[in-house]
């Protein structure tokens, strides 16, 4: 199950969704937290994310770790890769998605990450976590390549936060290309498999060359998310 999430993380109008996403495992929920989106914004702001997430999930009866994935040296420590793997949970929190990607990229807690979901466990990103599993990602000065959990695919967080006058550009840049989805604040959309869920308070925006639709709370018709 991937799971993508515009803004909120870890705050209490979140509490809901990850509620309903806990009730999807199988097992007890075992929790990692990844504040690697973050290893660059100083010790204060890695605390901070980290003890945020630790006490979200804490409330939501989850057992749950924050682990100093921060850096390439710390995503290739066996250990903490190998805490990543004990987990049915993985949820990266905001920051700059080019730097997260290229921190995850080709290491062990990369591994460690696709082998809780080939276990049946969840994967989720919020922002730059949710940026980088589209199949690109907008990251100054350019676009590049995304981990492509949606083919197709290019994720903008924050939909309901950014300029319009921000986000029109980037769409003319890759209408024929790329399909965006636009997920809005305390709101995420959950695949799994070949279904697409839309949970939390707001809405997503599919926009392709064809137009733009949002869709709320349910369900997504077949096919809404195909490139065409």
């Amino acid at each position: 199950m991937i799971v993508l999430v515009g803004s909120g993380e870890y705050l209490p109008a979140m509490e809901p969704v990850d509620r309903y996403l806990i009730g999807q495992l199988s097992r007890p929920p075992r929790v990692v937290c990844l504040p690697t989106a973050a290893g660059r914004e100083g010790s204060e702001r890695i605390a901070y994310w980290a003890r945020l997430g630790a006490e979200h999930f804490t409330r939501l009866e989850a057992v749950v770790e924050s682990l100093p994935v921060i850096d390439k040296e710390s995503a290739n420590d066996a250990l903490l890769a190998d805490a990543i793997a004990a987990a049915n949970f993985v949820y990266l929190s905001g920051g700059k998605p080019d730097y997260l990607y290229n921190t995850l990229e080709g290491s062990l807690a990369w591994e460690a990450i696709l082998a809780v979901l080939a276990d049946g466990g969840i994967l989720a990103g919020c922002s730059a976590g949710a940026m980088i599993l589209g199949e690109k990602f907008y990251g100054f000065p350019g676009w590049k390549q995304g981990f492509n959990f949606l083919p197709g695919l290019t994720v903008i967080p924050h939909f309901d936060e950014i300029p319009m006058s921000i986000i029109k550009p980037l769409h003319i840049m890759t209408r024929n290309k790329l399909t965006m989805l636009g997920v809005e604040g305390n709101t995420a959309l959950v695949q799994c498999g070949n279904q697409y869920e839309v949970a939390g308070s707001g809405g997503i925006h599919v926009w392709n060359k064809h137009g733009k639709t949002r869709y709320t709370c349910g369900p997504l018709p077949p096919a809404v998310l195909g490139t065409g």
